[in-house]
C-alpha cells in the first residue's frame, strides 16, 4: 500500500455550500436520457494519485467504451490540497461524473448537497459489500457514495529478533502478543514494540474493538463522548502497549518516522500501514528479508483487533447531467472482476468479503483483511474534521494518560476543545 493512501484519511474541517446546478461538454444534449443518449458522450472520471493503476484504468476504459459508446477520461487528482478543490468543483457547472473521495471525507461533501443519491446503485449491486466499508458511503441514512477500496494497520515485526527470543508463531490473541513482547524484552536487547505515544489512528482502531463512540448525541448537537467507560478501556490497552516501548510519548508515529526507526534491526515490532513496509526497506535494504506481518489480535482468537479502515468512496457529483451514465461506470469499475482487479493489483482491501481471495500471495495483505470485518472509522459526521486539526486534542488525551493522568482526568482536559470544534459551523 503505498503512502499516498495515508493522506487519504486525513479529515479536513471544510465545506461550503455547494449548488448542484449541470453542465456537459459539448457533446451531450445536457439532458442524459439513459442508453439511448450515451453514445458520443465523455465521462469524466477523477482518481487520485497512486489508487487507480495504469491496467486498471486501460481495462475498465474499454470495457466501458465497449458497453456505453461513451468515451471515459480519467484525471489523475494529487492528494495536496485535494478538499477545497473537490469543494469547488462540486459547485462549477460542469463538475466531473464521478469524483474519489476519502471515505471519512465523504459526510462532509455529501452534506453539502454536492453528492448524488445512489441509493438505487446499492440495492442493484451492493448487497454483499462489507457493511464496516461501506458504512462510510452512507450519510443520514442515505447512500452517497459506493465503497471503493480501503487499508487498515497490521502489526509489522523482524523476525530475526522474534526467533532469537525463542517464539515461534505469531500471537493469536492480544495476552499472547503482550507476552511475547515481554519475552523479547527479557530474551533480547531489542526493543519489543515502537510505538509513540500518539498514534491516533491506531487508538481509534483500539476504541472500535472496545465499541465505542467519540462522539454522542446531546440536545440535538455532537459533543465529546471521550470520557465514555469504554473509550477509557481502550486507552488503557494502548497505555499497555505502550509500556514496551521508549518511543517518545508526545509524538506521533511520524516524528521520527517509526518506519525508519524499525529499519535500524533493533525493534521486534511497530503497527502501521503496509507502505511503511517499504520505508523501512527503503532505509536499509537488509532488513527486507527479516519482514513479518501479522493481524493485530484482538482479545480472542476469533476476532482480531479494530482497526481504522483508511480508503476511497466513488461518488457520482450531484450537478453531472449524465447521471444514469456515471452510475454504469460505477457498475463496471465495482464489480466483481475489476474491483478484484485493483485489490490484486494494488494489494488493497475490496469492498467485499468474497474478493480477498485475490490478496493472496500478498503478505501484507492477507494480514490486514481478517480486520476490515471488524473495522471501522472516525465518527462520520462533517463536524469530526474540525476535532483532527492541529493540534488535535485527542492526542494530547493520549499523552496525558501515558503521562500518569487517569483516562477520566485527561478527557476532562480536553473535553471542552473538542466540544468547541464539534460546534464549529462548516
Amino acid at each position: 500500500m503505498k503512502r499516498k493512501l495515508a493522506a487519504a484519511i486525513v479529515i479536513a474541517g471544510m465545506m461550503v455550500s455547494v449548488s448542484a446546478c449541470g453542465g456537459d461538454d459539448g457533446k451531450d444534449s445536457g439532458k442524459d436520457a439513459g442508453p439511448s443518449s450515451w453514445k458520443g458522450q465523455t465521462l469524466t472520471v477523477w482518481t487520485m494519485d497512486g489508487s487507480a493503476p495504469p491496467q486498471w484504468t486501460k481495462d475498465v476504459q474499454a470495457a466501458f467504451e465497449k458497453k456505453t459508446g461513451a468515451k471515459l477520461k480519467f484525471e489523475i487528482q494529487k492528494w495536496d490540497g485535494i478538499q477545497q478543490k473537490i469543494t469547488t468543483a462540486l459547485s462549477e457547472s460542469s463538475p466531473p461524473d464521478v469524483i474519489e473521495v476519502g471515505n471519512t471525507q465523504t459526510p462532509a461533501y455529501a452534506a453539502t448537497g454536492g453528492l448524488a443519491e445512489l441509493g438505487d446503485l446499492k440495492q442493484q449491486i451492493g448487497a454483499d459489500w462489507t457493511p464496516s466499508v461501506s458504512q462510510s458511503s452512507v450519510y443520514e441514512d442515505k447512500q452517497y457514495a459506493a465503497p471503493w477500496y480501503f487499508a487498515n494497520r497490521v502489526v509489522v515485526y523482524n523476525k530475526k529478533i522474534w526467533a532469537k527470543a525463542g517464539i515461534k508463531d505469531t500471537p493469536k490473541t492480544r495476552d499472547e502478543f503482550f507476552k511475547d513482547l515481554e519475552t523479547i524484552g527479557k530474551k533480547t536487547d531489542a526493543e519489543p514494540l515502537y510505538l509513540p505515544g500518539q498514534n491516533w489512528y491506531f487508538f481509534d482502531g483500539l476504541t472500535i474493538g472496545q465499541g465505542a463512540d467519540l462522539v454522542k448525541k446531546d440536545g440535538g448537537k455532537y459533543v465529546s463522548n471521550l470520557a465514555d467507560p469504554k473509550v477509557s478501556k481502550a486507552m488503557e490497552i494502548y497505555k499497555k502497549y505502550a509500556s514496551y516501548s521508549k518511543a517518545p510519548k508526545d509524538k506521533d508515529e511520524a516524528t521520527p518516522q517509526q518506519a525508519q526507526v524499525f529499519a535500524k534491526g533493533r525493534t521486534g515490532a511497530f503497527i502501521g500501514m503496509g507502505w511503511e513496509a517499504g520505508t523501512a526497506v527503503q532505509a536499509n535494504k537488509a532488513i527486507e528479508k527479516d519482514l513479518g506481518y501479522f493481524t493485530i489480535p484482538g482479545e480472542t482468537a476469533g476476532k482480531p483487533e479494530g482497526v481504522f479502515l483508511g480508503g476511497s468512496n466513488l461518488a457520482v457529483a450531484q450537478g453531472s447531467k449524465k447521471q444514469s451514465l456515471a452510475k454504469e461506470f460505477l457498475k463496471i469499475a465495482l464489480s466483481d472482476q475489476y474491483e478484484g482487479e485493483l485489490a490484486k493489483l494494488n494489494g488493497v482491501i475490496p469492498n467485499k468479503k468474497s474478493l480477498e481471495t485475490n490478496l493472496k500471495g500478498n503478505a501484507v495483505a492477507e494480514a490486514a483483511a481478517p480486520g476490515a470485518a471488524v473495522g471501522g472509522t472516525t465518527p462520520l459526521i462533517p463536524e469530526w474534521g474540525a476535532v483532527e486539526n492541529a493540534p488535535n486534542p485527542i492526542k494530547s488525551y493520549m499523552t496525558a494518560v501515558l503521562n500518569g493522568k487517569s483516562p477520566a482526568a485527561a478527557a476532562q482536559q480536553v473535553e471542552d476543545e473538542i466540544d468547541k470544534r464539534l460546534a464549529q459551523q462548516n
